[in-house]
């Protein structure tokens, strides 16, 4: 019907002769159009082809001609033409999410397979999410080696340089206690010991140096053990200590 509408008005200089003239010859094909009849503005629908939700669309498509891929599902076009649907006093919903079979009068089938999917994965993500809140450490430690040379010379004996990088995650002051731990009881924390103070969401970087005599060989393994000294907080750090082969 949209179709014929559209052939009569490409005929005539304006949309008043497509009711006036009777019957259409289209040139060279000998088909013919025969006139359409009078609607009733029940049957002619509540759009009055104004446009705004065209205006409104941020892709700038009508959504008229139905669904597109351009469509974001933003509801620009459903807001819009409900205020214009209550300012003719005409129901809403003329465009609304809906699915195909509400548009064709069937029912529609709620408990579907994807809705099951669907859910156990929003609910895995909700579970992931607040086991990782709830055991989430309010401290991150990292060490990083020295990069210029494995081992110094120093008397008779040997260092490894280190930077400590401690993250308090928290919003309060926490003091740190740094300890060594190693198989080779040669080596040690030079110093001993130490109390690192980190201000509430401070990132501190200081340095570290491991000692040992110079018969220690090769490449040793050993773990710092960081910990807040009110006991919320406990990192362990492994690394490695070399010295001359």
């Amino acid at each position: 019907v949209a179709n014929d509408y559209v052939l009569r008005a490409n005929q005539r200089d304006s949309a008043a002769g497509v009711h006036a003239l009777g019957t259409i010859t289209l040139a060279g094909a000998g088909v013919t159009a025969k006139p359409l009849p009078h609607f009733t503005p029940v049957e002619l629908g509540d759009c009055i082809d104004c446009t705004i939700c065209v205006q409104v669309c941020p892709t700038g498509i009508d959504i008229r001609n139905g669904l597109q891929y351009e469509c974001i599902a933003c509801g620009a076009c459903v807001d819009a033409c409900n205020g214009v649907m209550d300012k003719l006093g005409y129901p809403r919903g003329l465009i609304r999410y809906a699915t195909q079979n509400a548009i064709d009068g069937k029912p529609s089938n709620v408990l579907r397979p994807r809705i099951a999917v669907y859910g156990a994965l929003l609910l895995a993500l909700i579970v992931g999410w607040g086991w990782g809140v709830s055991h989430r450490s309010p401290l991150i430690a990292e060490i990083l080696r020295d990069r210029n040379a494995l081992y110094h010379q120093v008397g008779h004996g040997i260092e490894n340089s280190y930077t400590l990088k401690l993250v308090n995650k928290t919003d309060q002051l926490r003091h740190y206690r740094v300890s060594l731990v190693s198989a080779n009881p040669q080596i040690t924390l030079l110093g001993g010991a130490q109390v690192i103070d980190a201000a509430a969401a401070d990132v501190v970087a200081i340095p570290v140096t491991l000692a040992a005599p110079d018969t220690v060989r090769g490449r040793q393994k050993v773990r710092f053990i960081i910990e807040a000294t009110d006991g919320s907080a406990q990192q362990f750090v492994d690394s490695s200590f070399f010295g001359p082969l």
